[in-house]
């Protein structure tokens, strides 16, 4: 594979011998010593042989040749490897795509590991929710929960977006126009087929099919028309002008559906980031706005975001801290929009209601930088969850204990 323009080739043992010692002397051991606590030694292996061993210590980490004493060896090629270092792929991706193999010790600590290499190979300091401080416009502590409406002051909104990661504006869209992308909703609905490789499936408690996702709203008059709404245009302009609609996955605006009780499938998504499937490198900043058609709240499916998040890595399956006790969290109404950047955590936890008539239903529509591309040449990155002909798209554990 031909790296795109800007990512030069890099030399898989020089790298190990040279570059990574100079980076980690000049400073980078503290990132990465923070990042990588708690964790057991993982080893990166090319297909020739070549492998190196990543072993955590008190004030950083040492570079081991070799593979004979890591916890975990993990095989990918070298193109793989590359666009590991380039952020150009994800751990998430690169299992689901099976372009990984797991040679010794647990596939999922590459996930694991994830926020350290980023810290080891880019300089990204891990996220730490507790420690940091978030400043609004006057300089005093930032309200998580502050909420917006489209006549709030564009600049105090500009710069909550840029420091916390998001935004949530009430009332932007007026009943009417609810009503009727929703009546597009059924239509998808009534349309959308296991397999067809346009919408996402998984299954409830019972067993029964439940589709969780649409990814053709576009193909609709109005639910097509929101990738020029001059509204949610306003919206992506308070963090950058130059952003255009990008159709992401599918064929562009999808749509999402909450349901209670999912026991097979991604109805719910654990703490993640959008570009967790590979890209970061190419296309972001990535600003997604998710326009609420029903009421979003704990009971009918919520989003909860983790502030400040988007700057730093984050180790999202690090499950020894609880981060919904750190995320802001916001009620929705129908008509209300929020919107945040690819690199926010963020998470959609299930329904705590499961005697409800309806859930969550949100519209989703994507901005990115004019030219954003796929590094490999394909369609979406989320195009990869795509492995099963009934729809499903299985969750990352059993996607990995495959490696």
């Amino acid at each position: 594979m031909s790296l795109p323009d800007g990512f030069p080739q890099i030399d898989f043992l020089r790298f190990h011998r040279e570059e990574l010692p100079a980076l980690l002397a000049a400073g980078r051991y503290r990132l990465v010593a923070q990042a990588a606590a708690r964790l057991g030694s993982l080893a990166l292996r090319l297909p020739d042989g070549a492998a190196w061993t990543y072993r955590p210590r008190q004030n950083g980490v040492d570079l081991v040749p070799g593979d004979a004493a890591a916890d975990t060896v993990i095989e990918m090629d070298l193109d793989t490897w590359q666009g590991l270092v380039h952020e150009l792929e994800a751990p998430a991706g690169l299992f689901y795509a099976r372009r990984l193999r797991c040679l010794r010790g647990s596939a999922i600590d590459l996930m694991l590991w994830e926020s350290a290499l980023r810290a080891l190979y880019n300089g990204r300091p891990p996220h730490d929710p507790v420690n940091q401080t978030l400043r609004d416009r006057s300089g005093h502590a930032l309200d998580p929960h502050a909420t917006f409406t489209p006549t709030s002051n564009r600049e105090e909104m500009a710069h909550f977006l840029a420091v916390a990661g998001y935004l949530f504006v009430r009332n932007v869209f007026a009943a009417d126009e609810v009503a009727a992308f929703l009546g597009e909703v059924r239509e998808l609905q009534r349309e959308a087929r296991p397999g067809d490789k346009l919408s996402w499936w998984g299954k409830d408690a019972s067993g029964a099919e439940i589709l969780c996702r649409v990814t053709r709203g576009v193909a609709k008059p109005r639910l097509g028309s929101l990738p020029t709404d001059a509204r949610l245009h306003a919206l992506k302009d308070l963090a950058d002008a130059s952003l255009v609609y990008r159709k992401g996955e599918g064929q562009g605006v999808t749509v999402i559906f909450k349901h209670p009780n999912m026991s097979e499938g991604l109805g719910d998504l654990p703490w993640h980031r959008d570009c967790g499937m590979g890209g970061h490198g190419v296309v972001c900043p990535v600003l997604l706005a998710s326009i609420y058609l029903t009421a979003a709240t704990p009971e009918t499916g919520e989003l909860a975001m983790l502030p400040g998040s988007h700057r730093a890595s984050m180790n999202a399956h690090d499950q020894s801290s609880e981060l919904s006790a750190l995320a802001a969290h916001f009620s929705a109404r129908p008509g209300d929009v929020s919107v945040h950047f690819s690199d926010t955590v963020h998470a959609a936890p299930p329904p705590s209601d499961a005697h409800r008539d309806s859930y969550r239903i949100s519209a989703v529509v994507g901005f990115a930088r004019a030219g954003a591309r796929h590094h490999r040449g394909e369609g979406s990155y989320n195009d990869v969850l795509h492995q099963r002909d009934d729809g499903q798209i299985e969750r990352l554990e059993t996607v990995a204990k495959r490696a």
